[in-house]
């Protein structure tokens, strides 16, 4: 057991592991424990530093805490001759009192007062069959997706259709009362004519004018009511059928 495992805690305790394909950043997390009663400084080095961004990659652990360290592997392409050429350690001091210069602190620190322990890098490439199902997961969600995309956009048109019927309903309908409004004025301007007709052929005749007048007026005054109606119920399908567009 070296000097730095009494001090400090790693988790995990001997390897850094990352998970390939390497097309992208890839992740790893190391972190430190202080079980001692005294302040450590760490600090973090690496045989590859190009390859890696490490987060952070000093500091200082108070007594009893942990700090998690974000290692991260930059995309490469992977080669298996090179992974033993990767290795990580972890160098660590006491922290004396009084003490905030840490760049003094480890430039002025003798090799007696320096602890260290080397983790190795182990990468874990998928295999066929991993990589199989990866593509059969990623094929099934994207139908799962596209499956309900065009359920929501199904939806869409039969809305729309109902909408149409509806209109066609209410444009239909005015045609209809428009055409029967035409009938009433047709009738209606008949019954005048007939009116005014009867009138100049019994003008001479008082006593046949009157009835003839009266009855001249009684079709008109009873087709009137219905007119109206009608000319209302126009109006209304008019402004119903604005409304809905």
């Amino acid at each position: 057991m070296s000097k730095l495992e009494q001090i400090l805690i790693l988790d995990p305790p001997n390897d850094l592991r990352f998970r390939g394909p390497f097309t992208d950043v890839v992740t790893t997390d190391l972190k430190l424990k202080n079980p001692s009663d005294k302040r450590v400084c760490f600090k973090v080095k690496t045989t590859a530093p190009r390859r890696y961004c490490v987060r952070p990659n000093s500091g200082i652990i108070e007594p009893g805490a942990t700090v998690t360290i974000s290692v991260m592997l930059q995309p490469f392409d992977y080669d298996p001759n090179e992974k033993s050429k990767h290795k990580f350690m972890v160098q660590t001091i006491f922290a004396p009192s009084g003490q905030s210069d840490l760049e003094a602190m480890w430039k002025d620190a003798k090799p007696d007062d320096l602890m260290d322990s080397k983790l190795r890098c182990v990468f874990d490439m998928p295999s066929e069959n991993d990589r199989m199902n990866e593509q059969e997961s990623s094929k099934s969600t994207a139908v799962l997706n596209t499956s309900k995309a065009d359920g929501t956009s199904g939806a869409k048109p039969n809305s729309l259709s109902m909408d149409d019927t509806e209109m066609r309903k209410l444009v239909d309908e005015c045609k209809r009362l428009q055409t029967e409004v035409g009938k009433l004025f047709d009738e209606n301007r008949q019954l005048k004519d007939e009116g005014l007709r009867m009138r100049r052929a019994n003008q001479f005749d008082t006593s046949a004018t009157k009835p003839s007048v009266m009855l001249s007026k009684d079709p008109a005054s009873k087709s009137l009511p219905s007119l109206l109606v009608v000319i209302a119920a126009i109006f209304i399908g008019f402004f119903l059928g604005k409304f809905v567009l």
